[in-house]
């Protein structure tokens, strides 16, 4: 038993150069149960040792791992020859969602499994999306995917929009006294959208009052997570009613929200808060290993969460919650805080490859 545990999960990062990709590779670096053995990439990089391909785009704060430095770059798009030499897949690419829905399927048909970070299959009925700690019990649905693919071990499952996780799983853990209406602000890094300060000069001292396409996944998607499997597709729930505003800052990692809440059942503050920080979820249950030990945290100084203080909780895996008070006009409102780029985007990913290991889901081939 124990060589088997051992034995590591072979591992094809997808879209390998870009930021996220990038954030894949750094996050698997001596991983207990995954190796990164393939990089996949755009035509152009493929043939490259991965550090010549990234050249000088290496946007994390930590180096290269050496492990992956002399990996020869494979064309994305040469599926059979990407997946032939892995057990599983992440995904990262940067094409266009229809170019994504197709690529991932193609994957998937190859009998090896797809995690990805993409939003392209969000809303495919029968695919799940993800935060383990939230919904684990959607990844059932996998069982209806795979009929639908004709597959026996290939399937997709997804993360969701980095936006909502400094708030969805606070709503989740507050359940019991039935949240109505949310009205949330998200300030988010300019990481999201792939960039650093060196990339994007004009956004230092700027705000950018609109982001493509984060409004509308900040009001549904969490829906998505609170909905319940029926036959062969994931129904969403029809609460809370979610409105919304995404706002870009000059911030390189880190989303802030502002969140007003109403319930159906008054809640005191102390309640509230004990929900919180007692809130445990399957990551923690199965002591997985990306798993932060206190997935939310409840911070009592009027000035928290920050960015530059909080932001690397728990290692990034952690939300940090702030401020929590009652309002004039709804019941409650708060401040969350989440690393975009580890819980809400490769991190999150890789927490949930974890948890479909965990369940049998993925496996060696």
């Amino acid at each position: 038993m124990r060589k088997i545990m051992q034995e590591k999960l072979k591992v094809a990062v997808l879209g390998g150069t870009g930021m996220v990709g990038q954030r894949f590779v750094s996050l698997l670096d001596n991983h207990p149960w995954f190796e990164v053995t393939t990089i996949a990439a755009s035509p152009r990089s493929a043939g490259k040792t991965y550090a010549e391909a990234i050249g000088d785009r290496w946007k994390m704060t930590t180096p290269m791992p050496e492990a992956v430095k002399n990996i020869i770059v494979k064309d994305v798009s040469d599926v059979e020859n990407v997946a032939k030499d892995v057990d599983f897949c992440f995904s990262a690419v940067d094409m266009s969602k229809e170019e994504i829905k197709a690529i991932e399927e193609r994957y998937a048909k190859t009998e090896t499994p797809v995690v990805s970070n993409n939003s392209a299959h969000r809303w495919t009925p029968d695919v799940p999306m993800i935060i383990p700690e939230v919904n684990p019990e959607h990844a059932e649905i996998i069982e209806a995917q795979k009929k639908r693919l004709g597959t026996t071990n290939g399937f997709i499952a997804v993360k969701p929009n980095c936006s909502i996780q400094s708030y969805a799983p606070v709503l989740h853990a507050w359940r019991e006294f039935e949240p109505t209406k949310v009205l949330v602000s998200t300030y988010q890094a300019i990481s999201g959208a792939g960039k650093t300060f060196k990339d994007w000069p004009e956004m230092v001292g700027n705000v950018i009052p609109f982001i493509s396409g984060e409004e509308e996944k900040s009001e549904k998607e969490p829906l998505r997570i609170f909905g319940h499997i029926e036959g062969d597709h994931i129904e969403p729930a029809t609460s809370p009613l979610i409105t919304s505003q995404c706002i870009r800052v000059p911030v390189l990692n880190g989303h802030t929200a502002t969140v007003f809440v109403d319930f159906k059942k008054k809640p005191t503050k102390e309640e509230l808060i004990k929900l919180l920080v007692e809130y445990k979820g399957e990551p923690q249950r199965l002591e997985l290993p990306s798993a932060p030990k206190q997935f939310i945290q409840y911070l009592q100084d009027d000035n928290r969460p920050q960015v530059a203080l909080d932001v690397d909780f728990e290692r990034g895996f952690g939300i940090s919650i702030g401020r929590l008070r009652e309002d004039t006009m709804f019941d409650y409102k708060f401040v969350g805080l989440s690393h975009n780029t580890v819980r809400g985007a490769a991190g999150g990913a890789v927490l949930g490859a974890e948890l479909l290991k965990a369940k049998g889901y993925i496996h060696k081939k």
